[in-house]
């Protein structure tokens, strides 16, 4: 079958068309091969890149699924990559996987939903549990071509290192601030005067010791107004001392007179340099101390020096300094004229090891063996660890006691003392011990001395004469016991033999003193003591007291005839108190009657006698209690009531009852009561009368002798143990009283009458004490002292 042309045509045309298609085909494949290796080599650049750089991307989609590479799921610590949201916190992992804590995956699930409604970005610090890895994420809402609609992109860097760059930076910081504060509060409590100033030397910093050195209202006062602590010196100001310490580069030091609190004190000024090390200067700070007081020692130093120096010039002692670099300092004029020291020698500062030879040549050294080696051992004094003593014989015949004393600075203090009179005054020792032998023996009493193995070893001829025996047995120097054994038959108990033995045996052995006393048969009494000496023995002394011993018994006999008259005197004041309390009883009660009228309307001139008989009956009756309050307390019946005593009330009322008395005799009555005084336990009454009777005697005895200018003082404290009150005057004074109370008598009309006697008394009492100072034309001044419970 033939075709036709035009089918052959067509059918050429369709193949021609089919064969482009294909080679169309085939290159559009070519190109998209090529295409595709260029995206694939491209895609694994980037991802080589993400790979390596210091940001892990992470795409969180809308459901929650999570594209990432397998770094996150190694940064988190977990074992294998992460697909969901919920594996970042270890969920899936196995027990001991790391990932996000709960607290920590919720915060970054929140951040996520944010990112998701609100495009909003965020940024988080999060650390994966069981690491010490900080992780900050960066998020935001993902482009739709990446995320997907809702996806959030998130960028992770591991922040580990930077953070604990940060944290050792802020640790570093922090100390660096407290380091500042620190010294910021040291300098600012700094008890002396701190600054700082700046590269133009102007003040930038002053602590509170230069304001208040300034006198200025604040730090800001001295800075802004330039104030200077020091004033110029010689021309040169304070910032220009501080530029000369920045030129030298070095601290500068000088000392320079300040005004401080209007006080002319001097300071010590010492500038520095701050600078780092090699740069330029930052500033130049500043402090000044007050030596005022160490120039004021110095100064005291050296007048102490001088003073000394002098002192030492008037001492008979030989004195001599030596410096630590073994030259003469000082010697003072005994030592140049004892040794010939001349005044050049001093100024010249001589030293020893040459002072020794030029010593020697004149004969001022001892005569020694080997003078080289006894002169370098009096050198080597300076380096001995303490004193050194030597006696030095001269020539002509001059004894030193010589001492060498090395001084703390490496000197030495060289001490001679010329004890020739001394040794001269040794030989006529002897000569003196004769003489207190002849002394001894001429005692009026008799005296023995006993060795501590008890033998007698000194005693007198008034010792054997009194006990007879000879002078031989004497000088056998027998043991006590031996001799006080062959002499009981001298006393009139032969037993006391044995006292006398125990009294020298204690002075011995146990050096006690012991007393006593024996009587002879011939009826002598005597009176012994045994004395320990500090050489171990033991002195015994006898004392003839037979005469004393007689009136003593005379004197005890009239005694007991005294007692007994006492007694008599005070039953009958006692009697005769009793027998006058009745009639004068009586006389007030009458007296009391024609005061209220029972007689009729008494005149004004009647009134008056009354009320002076009311007052006289008044006066009579306390004296009456007086007298029968001190016969009570001789006699050892005086009853006290117990009842608790307003101090303050009862010392008011005395003073109110004096009033009328001091201001009758031209007197002036002061009280000075304490607010402490409160109460204490006694009888109120008697001790009314007692402080009543310290002030009417006071005022009494102080009226006559000052007709104008008397005084009588009433002063009363109060302690937590009890009061004390004090009565004075400056009258004529009563020292006769004093004696009287000490002696616990009662004293004369003139020094007091029965009052003191009997304050004594109702002090006693109360269970306190009572003291009297006088002094003739001075003054009396009596105190008492009460405890709050008797």
């Amino acid at each position: 079958m033939t075709a036709s042309p035009g089918a052959l045509f067509a059918l050429g045309l369709f193949a021609a068309l089919w064969l482009i298609a294909g080679l169309w085909a085939v290159l559009r494949g070519i190109a998209m091969q090529r295409r595709s290796a260029f995206v694939a080599a491209q895609t694994e650049r980037l991802a080589g890149l993400v790979e390596a750089s210091p940001y892990l991307p992470v795409i969180v989609r809308a459901d929650w699924r999570v594209e990432a590479s397998e770094r996150l799921g190694r940064w988190l610590g977990l074992d294998r990559g992460v697909r969901d949201f919920d594996e970042l916190g270890g969920i899936g992992q196995g027990a001991d996987a790391g990932g996000l804590d709960r607290e920590e995956l919720d915060a970054l699930r929140q951040a996520i939903i944010g990112a998701q409604r609100g495009a909003k970005p965020f940024t988080l610090s999060l650390t994966p549990r069981g690491g010490s890895r900080t992780l900050v994420i960066h998020g935001a809402a993902a482009p739709v071509a990446v995320g997907g609609p809702g996806g959030v992109l998130l960028w992770l860097s591991d922040a580990t290192a930077g953070e604990q760059a940060l944290a050792r930076t802020r640790r570093e910081r922090d100390e660096a601030m407290a380091a500042f504060e620190a010294l910021s509060g040291l300098i600012e409590a700094a008890p002396f005067p701190m600054w700082f100033r700046d590269p133009e030397l102007r003040l930038a910093l002053v602590n509170r010791a230069y304001v208040r050195a300034v006198e200025a209202p604040g730090a800001a006062t001295v800075i802004d107004g330039g104030i200077e602590l020091c004033e110029p010196v010689a021309g040169v100001s304070a910032a220009e001392a501080a530029d000369r310490a920045r030129a030298e580069g070095a601290a500068q030091l000088r000392t320079v007179p300040v005004t401080i609190e209007g006080e002319r004190r001097m300071m010590r000024v010492v500038d520095v340099p701050l600078a780092p090390e090699g740069g330029r200067p930052i500033g130049i700070a500043g402090y000044a101390i007050d030596v005022q007081e160490l120039e004021s020692e110095r100064g005291a130093h050296r007048r102490f020096a001088e003073a000394q120096r002098e002192l030492l010039d008037r001492l008979s002692a030989a004195v001599a300094q030596f410096g630590p670099d073994q030259g003469l300092v000082f010697a003072n004029l005994p030592f140049r004229r004892l040794f010939e020291v001349e005044a050049d020698d001093v100024a010249e500062g001589q030293s020893l090891a040459r002072l020794l030879d030029a010593w020697r040549e004149r004969g001022r050294t001892p005569e020694v063996r080997n003078y080289p080696e006894w002169r370098q051992a009096h050198v080597d004094w300076f380096a001995l660890p303490q004193a050194s003593e030597e006696e030095w014989l001269l020539r002509d015949g001059t004894h030193l006691r010589v001492v060498a004393q090395p001084t703390p600075d490496g000197g030495l203090l060289l001490i001679a003392e010329d004890r020739t009179e001394q040794v001269q005054l040794a030989g006529a020792r002897d000569t003196l011990l004769r003489v207190r032998t002849a002394t001894f023996d001429n005692l009026f009493e008799a005296v023995a001395v006993f060795a501590p193995d008890g033998r007698l070893h000194l005693w007198n001829q008034r010792f054997r004469r009194l006990w007879g025996v000879d002078e031989a047995a004497l000088a056998a120097h027998p043991r006590v016991d031996a001799l006080m054994g062959g002499l009981a038959d001298r006393l009139a108990k032969p037993n006391q033999i044995s006292t006398v033995q125990e009294v020298i045996r204690a002075a011995t052995l146990e050096r006690t003193q012991r007393v006593g006393q024996i009587r002879f048969a011939d009826g002598r009494h005597f009176d012994f003591a045994s004395i320990p000496l500090p050489d171990g023995n033991a002195l015994l002394i006898m004392l003839d007291v037979t005469d004393s011993r007689r009136m003593e018994s005379a004197l005890r006999e009239r005694n007991e005839a005294l007692e007994a008259a006492d007694k008599v005197k005070t039953a009958f004041l006692s009697r005769m108190s009793y027998e006058l309390r009745t009639p004068l009883t009586s006389i007030g009660g009458f007296g009391e009657m024609l005061r209220a009228g029972y007689a009729g309307q008494l005149a004004e001139q009647q009134q008056s006698y009354v009320d002076a008989i009311m007052e006289s009956v008044a006066v009579l009756s306390r004296q009456i209690d007086n007298v029968l309050d001190l016969a009570q307390g001789e006699a050892g019946t005086l009853a006290i009531e117990r009842a608790p005593v307003d101090v303050g009330a009862l010392l008011d009322g005395a003073l109110a009852e004096a009033r009328g008395l001091a201001d009758g005799e031209g007197i002036e009555l002061v009280g000075q009561l304490g607010d402490g005084l409160g109460t204490v336990e006694g009888d109120a009454p008697r001790l009314g009368r007692l402080v009543g009777g310290l002030l009417d005697n006071a005022i009494r005895y102080t009226a006559p002798a000052r007709r104008s200018g008397g005084r009588v003082l009433l002063h009363a404290e109060g302690t937590l143990q009890g009061i004390e009150i004090v009565v004075s005057d400056n009258g004529p004074g009563m020292p006769d009283a004093i004696a009287a109370v000490t002696r616990g008598q009662q004293a004369g009309t003139a020094a007091g009458g029965i009052g003191l006697a009997l304050a004594r008394q109702l002090v006693a009492a109360h269970g306190g004490t009572i003291e009297v100072m006088s002094e003739k034309g001075q003054g009396t001044l009596v105190r008492v002292s009460l405890p709050r419970r008797a």
